[in-house]
C-alpha cells in the first residue's frame, strides 16, 4: 500500500510529519494492506493563519483494489486529532465495504439464468393451475 501525503501552504510539511502520518495510517489500516493500492492524505488548515475551532482538516482517499475510491474527511482543533479521526473513519468505511463483500457466502450467490427463470415460471404456472382446479 502506497501512502502519499499532501499539505496546503499553511501547513509546514516536513519529513517527520510525513513519517508520522504514514505510520499512523499504516498502523490503523494494516489489516487492509493487501486490499488497498494507495491512500492519499490531504492536510489543510482551513482558516490559514487565523486561529479557530476545528480548522485543521484531514481528507483520506483510499483506493481499494477493484472498487471505487473511498474518501473521508475529519476536522479537528489539531492536526494530530484530524489525522487520527480521519484514519478511524476510513477504517470503519473499509470495514463496511469489505465486511459486506466477505459476509456473503459464495454458495448462496446463485447467478440468475434464463433456465432458472423458466423453472420459476413453470412452478408458478403449476401452482395457478392447481389453485384453479381446487376452486
Amino acid at each position: 500500500m502506497q501512502i502519499q501525503v499532501n499539505s496546503d501552504n499553511h501547513i509546514q510539511s516536513s519529513q517527520r510529519l510525513e513519517e508520522w502520518v504514514r505510520t499512523t495510517i499504516e498502523s490503523t489500516l494494516e489489516r487492509y494492506e493487501e486490499d488497498l493500492t494507495r491512500v492519499e492524505v490531504h492536510l489543510a488548515d482551513e482558516n490559514g493563519d487565523k486561529p479557530g475551532p476545528h480548522d485543521m482538516r484531514c481528507q483520506l482517499e483510499a483506493r481499494p483494489k477493484g472498487h471505487q475510491p473511498i474518501s473521508v474527511t475529519h476536522k479537528a482543533d489539531s492536526l494530530e486529532q484530524a489525522i487520527d479521526g480521519a484514519a478511524e473513519k476510513l477504517e470503519h468505511a473499509l470495514e463496511h465495504l469489505f465486511g459486506k463483500l466477505r459476509g456473503k457466502p459464495r454458495a448462496a450467490i446463485v447467478p440468475f439464468t434464463a433456465k432458472a427463470n423458466d423453472k420459476l415460471l413453470a412452478e408458478e404456472f403449476d401452482e395457478n393451475e392447481q389453485a384453479a382446479i381446487n376452486s
